[in-house]
């Protein structure tokens, strides 16, 4: 089986998803495809090499729907032979993406293909292509749904994470983030977003609050409590978990995932492309898989996907140098760490979406990205990329330096 490579891996800076953020007046097509832009300027790449380029997004409705990823493909200027698409499956879906780009290269179907994705979440709301997964009442009642906010404190609750535990979780983040910034950590991957002017608006990941305390997080009131008490799901949470007497309500806006503005891109070749090009791999996939998970915590998946890749892998936990979990809300990271007995210096050790946001479809590229370059400051050589999804999934991808 030909071998998949990784050749580049570029991401925007991310902005608050708010209408008062930087990159509230880009759309996602033009997010996405001055992403697409840097990963073809800075590799001097001929685009008539590209075979797809697959793009995830979240919410993959209005102007973010529509095949998004033919739709950036034509806005960045790549030859139009290069086919695009665009797959969905939550908040993994620019990892899913990626992985799709190196399973064409594995099947030899493919010689090169950029995996990434997009979310301008400023212009457009969680929700938007909701579905029968929480509209249809036959459906959610069927697997008793509930939002993730509340499955997120139901492992907080099953697991004894009091409201201290994930407040400290979430000032590390922000400690990290910051000290990562400060370093020049993430100065390699980042593609500045430019107005219609070509004025540069943002170069640096908005929603970080590196002046974060636990004294400023104890003031915020839980986020969650009126929806899991008044809107019924705490008592739909404690009818698939009876053990659970009363759900504790810990996460708020500051212990949980920022909402953002971004995009990404992972260029992904076989050797004969790498040669063709006179580009240099940076590294090679080892495996990778999705899962699905219990549907009404909906959050737990990223342990046991991470398993299965490395059992597929022939590898061990003792073999990765350095894990990646999306930071959904602390909880997850949590529970993630005690499934698995990671030593948390080996976790997110740059910070993650607590501290810099999560622009949902475009996350698991970024956080890739993010990972191969501090393998590469570090020396190390393996690393691991996870997250969890909604609907109960998860997926995950191991990465080894050339």
């Amino acid at each position: 089986m030909p071998e998949a490579f990784i050749y580049d891996a570029v991401r925007s800076p991310r902005g608050k998803g708010r209408p008062d953020g930087a990159l509230h007046e880009i759309t996602a097509v033009d997010l996405a495809a001055q992403v697409l832009g840097a990963v073809r300027d800075r590799n001097d790449l001929d685009t008539t090499l590209v075979d797809d380029v697959i793009l995830g997004c979240a919410q993959p409705v209005g102007e973010q729907g529509g095949n998004i990823g033919r739709a950036a493909v034509l806005v960045a200027d790549y030859d139009e032979g290069v086919a695009g698409q665009q797959v969905h499956r939550f908040c993994a879906s620019a990892l899913e993406a990626v992985n799709t780009a190196a399973a064409h290269i594995m099947a030899g179907q493919s010689d090169a293909a950029i995996g990434g994705g997009v979310e301008c979440m400023s212009r457009t709301y969680i929700g938007a292509d909701t579905g029968a997964w929480t509209a249809d009442p036959w459906v959610n009642y069927h697997q008793y749904f509930a939002p993730q906010g509340i499955g997120a404190d139901m492992i907080a609750t099953l697991d004894g994470y009091t409201r201290e535990d994930v407040d400290a979780y979430a000032v590390e983040s922000q400690k990290r983030a910051a000290a990562a910034w400060q370093g020049g950590r993430f100065a390699k991957s980042i593609a500045p977003i430019r107005d219609a002017l070509g004025d540069v608006i943002l170069d640096h990941d908005e929603y970080m609050r590196p002046g974060t305390t636990m004294e400023g997080l104890a003031s915020l009131k839980p986020a969650f409590t009126a929806l899991g008490e008044k809107g019924g799901f705490d008592k739909i949470g404690m009818m698939r978990y009876p053990e659970i007497e009363r759900v504790n309500h810990v996460h708020t806006g500051g212990n949980s995932s920022g909402i953002v503005d971004g995009a990404s891109a992972v260029l992904v070749g076989s050797e004969g492309f790498g040669t063709a090009s006179g580009l240099k791999p940076r590294a090679r996939f080892r495996a990778f898989t999705s899962i699905g998970s219990e549907p009404t915590i909906m959050l737990t998946a990223p342990a046991d996907v991470s398993r299965k890749t490395l059992k597929r892998a022939g590898m061990t936990v003792d073999d990765i140098d350095l894990f990646e979990i999306n930071e959904a809300f602390a909880s997850v990271v949590m529970r993630f760490m005690r499934e698995l007995d990671l030593d948390p210096e080996k976790v997110n050790v740059n910070g993650g979406a607590i501290a810099m946001g999560h622009p949902l479809g475009a996350t698991g590229a970024m956080i890739l990205g993010t990972v191969l370059d501090e393998l590469e400051r570090r020396d190390l050589n393996t690393a691991l990329i996870t997250l969890c999804a909604g609907n109960g999934l998860g997926t995950a991808t191991i990465i080894e330096r050339v």
